[in-house]
């Protein structure tokens, strides 16, 4: 079992940069790959990135290639999401997931077993 606890987010401005975090509690972190997913008010969760387990593969959703970057660290259990030159549209509840599929770099939510409360990214124009 995986217990997830995202931080990092805030209000910001068009253009500014955030590093999101997700800190995870449980033994077998580094067997799980781990995907960021975000949700706008009244629309639905959108997949953000995936990374595998040990790192070897990612994924990002076409909109946060060559801006957002995922990474982690099995050592500190944690997880990261570095977002730059931020949107309006980037505002959202930003979430990290775990997969029990250590190899995947799943888009879909329901490929995840376990999420965290998210964090809230809100970008001003």
């Amino acid at each position: 079992q995986v217990a997830l606890v995202e931080s990092g987010g805030g209000l910001v401005q068009v253009g500014d940069s955030l590093r999101l975090s997700c800190a995870a509690s449980g033994r077998t972190f580094s067997a799980y790959s781990m995907g960021w997913f975000r949700q706008a008010p009244g629309k639905e969760r959108e997949f953000v990135a995936a990374i595998t387990s040990n790192s070897a593969g990612t994924s990002y959703a076409d909109s946060m290639k060559g801006r957002f970057t995922i990474s982690r660290d099995n050592a500190k259990k944690m997880v990261y999401l570095q977002m730059n030159i931020l949107k309006p549209e980037d505002t959202g509840l930003y979430s990290c997931a775990a997969n029990s599929l250590s190899g995947a770099t799943a888009r879909s939510p329901m490929a995840y077993n376990y999420w965290g409360q998210g964090t809230q990214v809100t970008v001003s124009s």
